[in-house]
């Protein structure tokens, strides 16, 4: 059951996302809610997929079976672009690639920060959203040690009905024109050492990520992610 004064708080403090999230169905609301609500973090899930023993064979392969080749992680801001697809490939590919030998940490925020909410009201939910997808330090000292890097292998990317749903029962001028949300469907995957042998391991992900692109903006800004357990269909 909702508790209706967490509900009056995060409306308060996300006006932007709340009214549209206010014209669907409460199983809608329940996935807003999670929006700002921090899962469980990678440092959880790293740890559990850096330990060969807990792998099973399916999870766990040679590079020689695994033939993809990491991308080049992301050096600069996400790329400017009118295309909320593109937008949505790009924000996607910069928030699940990264390489523990020759990458910063605080850099993987930061990048994804040059292009959120102009008006800086969402960016705390941002950041927020961030902490289910973003290593922590802790975690990333951890994942140095076996030399981690993961990047992500796009294969889907569409406007969720749901989305689309909202904006017709949305009341005319509450929500910002040009604001919109694509769900993004791809492959994690991430490789290191263990003992010394290379490992591999891959699983599917699907996050919705919400943006403000034009006439709003001459370009497309990042306003919140879903977590990878809250996609909208």
């Amino acid at each position: 059951m909702i508790n209706p004064r967490h509900l009056r708080s995060w409306v308060s403090e996300h006006r932007a996302l709340s009214i549209l999230i206010a014209a669907l169905v409460l199983v809608f609301v329940a996935v807003g809610l999670r929006l700002t609500t921090p899962g469980t973090t990678l440092e959880d899930d790293v740890t559990a997929s850096s330990e060969a023993p807990t792998a099973t064979a399916s999870e766990i392969e040679s590079p020689a079976d695994n033939p993809i080749s990491p991308p080049p992680v992301p050096s600069a801001p996400v790329p400017e672009t009118t295309s909320p697809d593109a937008f949505a490939r790009s924000v996607a590919e910069t928030v699940f690639t990264w390489d523990t030998t020759n990458s910063n940490l605080p850099d993987l925020t930061e990048q994804l920060l040059v292009v959120a909410d102009p008006t800086g009201e969402e960016t705390p939910g941002l950041l927020l959203d961030l902490r289910t997808y973003v290593p922590t330090s802790k975690a990333w000292t951890h994942l140095t040690q076996y030399q981690t890097r993961q990047w992500l292998e796009v294969t889907d990317v569409v406007e969720p009905a749901t989305w689309r749903d909202a904006l017709a029962q949305a009341p005319d001028g509450a929500v910002l024109e040009g604001t919109t949300a694509r769900t993004v469907t791809g492959i994690r995957h991430r490789a290191g050492t263990w003992d010394g042998a290379a490992v591999s391991a891959s699983s599917q992900v699907q996050f919705t990520i919400f943006m403000a692109c034009a006439p709003a903006y001459e370009q497309c800004h990042l306003l919140r992610l879903s977590t990878s357990d809250a996609a909208l269909l």
